[in-house]
């Protein structure tokens, strides 16, 4: 399954790692990655494919959340085919 991951808060050290790690250990795929920083607010956004064998949407989401708490940023994960929908109405 595929899915879009937005990341937003304050620029700090190790965000990248810290989201990376969580869906490495959820058996995802980072497909594309694009990231900014203005000023100090840092934004990224991943496309991924989830292994759903070894961790359901739900599964990653509230991992993702967990993540968004130690690091302070926002998390918001999307499927890609709802991602999409929103820009076709």
């Amino acid at each position: 399954m595929k899915c879009v991951i937005s990341v937003l808060g304050k620029d700090r050290s190790g965000v990248v790692a810290a989201v990376a790690t969580a869906l490495a250990d959820c058996g995802a795929n980072i497909d594309d990655i694009s990231q900014t920083i203005l000023d100090d607010i840092f934004s990224m956004t991943m496309l991924t494919t989830l292994d759903t064998e070894v961790a359901d949407f739900n599964t990653v989401q509230e991992r993702l959340e967990k993540v968004g708490e130690d690091v302070g940023m926002q998390i918001i994960i999307q499927r890609e085919d709802v991602f999409q929908y929103m820009y076709k109405i």
